[in-house]
């Protein structure tokens, strides 16, 4: 067994970080009108390079800016492609091991025909770039973040009378952010999904159902919209999925077996690896794992973000020896099961809690692909 030397790696990671009390200050001072967006982005700068070498010294091959410019992983992307508005939101159940938690993020809402007119992450793909020598790894939204959680509701009739042109068109767009990321030399694409993962839970199938949508047919549906925006990937640059249960301030929403989505998600969907959350009983067992083939990677996040007690390491094996059950080992990495801060507010764990999990990945992948 081997380590891997292009991505995703052995011992990988998400992406996000707890974002530092200096930038927090920064951000609230922008938007009380006392700094300008280029001493924020000033502030930014110092952040991500130190976040990099926060990355480099643990030892990862993968390098993220630890989404620092974001207040959410998905709406400051999408709400800059043309025809994308952010609304009012609609709370959200999130579930913690400490209770129940509301949370009502602003619900994107298509009202024109989306154009990409612009770069969105490219200067800040540049700018990573600059400041480390190992793999910068982009993240962004899956496409179907702009459809599952409004649904046909949330997509202007107007706009698009016929909802496969708003598929062809929002694909079109993201084929147009991944060639001009590429062009800039990105080598490692990550497309944040929560709705593969939902799609698991019996409650959020209901409530697809609900608003019109037929949750069987979604993931094949989804898969669709997935291909066609990374379908002119230039060669040399690998594309990931991550499948998120819901990550704000350590609480969760969706809950289940990867079952009802794998056989799907796993061979009708064109990407190269998967990073799947699995740190405790809400993901299910690791049978769905069958349906993956021999061309595609799983990362295992098995380490949680959610909380700051340490894994053991031996449980941790335990856990991947299980996995190998039902897909080879040489076709397994370990991450984090999700982001430390996939919102600005991030998770309640202490700062150092970060570097103490991303140490277990790298120590235990090390000793498990030698």
């Amino acid at each position: 067994m081997t380590q891997r030397t292009s991505p995703p790696f052995r011992a990988d990671h998400v992406g996000s970080f707890l974002r530092p009390p200096e930038l927090l200050t920064a951000r609230e001072k922008f938007q009380n009108g006392a700094i300008t967006r280029a001493e924020l982005r000033a502030v930014e700068d110092k952040a991500i390079r130190d976040i990099v070498k926060f990355q480099e010294d643990l030892g990862l091959q993968s390098i993220t800016d630890g989404e620092f410019r974001r207040t959410y992983f998905h709406i400051d992307f999408l709400e800059q492609l043309d025809g994308v508005e952010t609304r009012g939101g609609i709370t959200a159940h999130f579930h913690s091991k400490k209770g129940e938690v509301d949370f009502a993020p602003p619900v994107l809402h298509v009202t024109a025909r989306v154009r990409h007119s612009k770069p969105i992450q490219l200067e800040d793909f540049k700018f990573l770039k600059s400041v480390t020598k190992r793999t910068p790894k982009v993240t962004i939204p899956s496409p179907t973040m702009l459809h599952f959680r409004g649904g046909r509701q949330a997509i202007s009739k107007d706009a698009y009378p016929n909802i496969e042109t708003f598929f062809d068109e929002v694909a079109a767009a993201y084929r147009q952010e991944i060639r001009e990321l590429a062009s800039a030399g990105c080598t490692y694409l990550q497309l944040d999904d929560t709705n593969l993962a939902y799609l698991c839970d019996p409650k959020l199938r209901e409530g697809a159902r609900q608003r019109g949508e037929n949750p069987d047919e979604l993931p094949r549906r989804y898969a669709r919209f997935i291909n066609a925006a990374i379908a002119e990937r230039p060669p040399g640059i690998t594309i990931c999925t991550h499948l998120c249960r819901g990550n704000f301030r350590s609480a969760w929403v969706a809950e289940g077996s990867y079952e009802p989505v794998a056989e799907v998600l796993f061979n009708e969907l064109n990407v190269d690896g998967y990073f799947l959350e699995y740190d405790d009983e809400r993901s299910g067992d690791f049978a769905p794992l069958r349906f993956v083939p021999k061309n595609k990677i799983v990362v295992l996040g098995l380490v949680t973000t959610k909380l700051g007690e340490l894994e053991s390491k031996d449980d941790l094996k335990r856990r991947i020896d299980e996995a190998a059950r039902y897909m080879p080992l040489e076709q397994m990495c370990l991450s984090p099961q999700c982001g430390f801060s996939s919102t600005v507010h991030g998770n309640e764990i202490a700062r150092e809690v970060q570097g103490a999990k991303i140490k277990l990945v790298l120590e235990t992948a090390r000793e498990v692909w030698r």
